[in-house]
């Protein structure tokens, strides 16, 4: 920490402040619309569903807004209006008004990725970009992990106003974080529509969207942790349900001691394509392994779960430091906003597809399964480091006709 920039490590602050909200709400947003409210699963899936596809759409252009109005100002804009979307939703009493909070809070968790993205860019030298990221990274599941920590107070209450005031508390983070990028963090400057790249120009970089879809395929990691793992471990193996709960501290604690640690490297763009490459094929083994569990029992079951988990942590820290690498060194000067905002779309796309591609495919069918969504990390990985040296090599014959 000490060998950081002031603005970085207030930045980092500013994760654990944000984070540690979201951490209550991951655990309790779910019961809170389902109990309180009185929706139903469906309808949550459905609100969750819209702004998923929202976010999507809006991701880039929201990154372009960043460029323009500057990271620091789209930053704290788009905390600001979370922290009213969060209040908002405490007085939402039937499905319609759900959506539209939903789907608002879809645009600015959007805008702040982006933004959040290109202040990174500002505030760190070029080779410590992906250091930056890893940093913050180990701050969100810290701050992740003690707020659905403090969660278990609000889901053992399970009283109306206890989880009203846990949302409130969650919206006074966004606050907070708004004010400590506001004061005390040096201005990052904003590109005017004169002086750098037209609008949406990565929606234009072919194969920077390539990277993006090979990327988000990467990005199912997510789920594979949250919703794949779990439900197998619960319907298809022997092992005790409590495994699932091991598996995830497992995933976390690799994380916040390791992330900065595997991302050695990744900040020039040859390492970051070849952690893409490594980050497949160690999500395609957590796979291979998983599917050996159909077949396995006991104490072998048990043991081949945490393999599978230890090749996925290590994928998932791989696929991310490299990510990070890649869709800074690839982003021209004056576009990190939409870069980043471009970029964030992978992940979304993964978190949209994988639940359902995880559950009708890997759970349902067993180790054919498995072994169908490890072949695709195995070649989204493959294709990743070729992908990236094309692109470079398109951009570099670009400027030289332009020279």
């Amino acid at each position: 920490m000490t060998s950081l920039p002031p603005a970085v490590r207030r930045l980092i602050l500013a994760t654990l402040v944000n984070t540690l909200g979201n951490g209550v709400y991951a655990a309790v947003g779910a019961l809170f619309l389902t109990r309180s409210v009185g929706l139903s699963v469906g309808h949550v899936g459905i609100g969750l569903t819209v702004a998923a596809l929202i976010g999507l759409v809006t991701s880039t252009p929201l990154g372009v807004v960043a460029d323009r109005l500057g990271p620091n100002r789209a930053y704290v804009g788009f905390l600001l209006l979370q922290a009213l979307t969060m209040t908002a939703l405490t007085q939402v009493r039937s499905f319609i008004p759900y959506v539209v909070v939903a789907g608002v809070t879809a645009i600015a968790d959007s805008g702040q990725r982006g933004a959040k993205g290109a202040l990174i860019a500002g505030l760190s030298p070029a080779d410590q970009r992906v250091r930056t990221r890893a940093i913050l990274r180990v701050a969100t599941n810290v701050g992740m992990g003690a707020g659905m920590g403090l969660a278990g107070i609000v889901l053992a209450v399970d009283r109306r106003e206890v989880y009203v005031i846990a949302l409130l508390a969650n919206a006074a983070t966004y606050l907070v974080t708004a004010g400590l990028v506001r004061f005390g963090m040096p201005e990052v400057d904003r590109v005017p529509s004169a002086g750098g790249p037209s609008g949406l120009t990565a929606l234009a970089d072919r194969r920077f969207l390539v990277f993006v879809a090979l990327d988000g395929v990467l990005t199912m990691h997510a789920a594979l942790a949250q919703v794949g793992i779990p439900l197998w471990v619960a319907t298809a193996t022997d092992a005790p349900r409590w495994m699932i709960s091991v598996l995830l501290v497992i995933n976390s604690v690799a994380v916040i001691l390791l992330q900065v640690r595997v991302a050695r490297g990744t900040e020039h763009l040859a390492g970051a394509a070849r952690a893409g490459r490594r980050a497949g094929l160690l999500l395609a083994g957590a796979c291979v392994v998983l599917a050996l569990t159909d077949t396995t029992s006991g104490v072998v079951t048990v043991g081949l779960l945490i393999v599978a988990a230890l090749f996925h942590v290590l994928g998932e820290m791989l696929q991310s430091a490299g990510g990070w690498g890649i869709s800074f060194e690839l982003a021209p000067p004056g576009a990190q906003g939409q870069y980043q905002g471009a970029y964030a779309m992978g992940r979304q796309l993964g978190d949209l597809v994988a639940p359902l591609l995880l559950t009708t495919v890997a759970v349902s069918w067993g180790w054919p399964g498995w072994l169908l969504v490890g072949t695709l990390f195995l070649i989204a990985g493959l294709l990743i480091p070729g992908t990236v040296a094309g692109h470079r090599a398109n951009t570099e014959r670009r400027d030289l006709v332009v020279s």
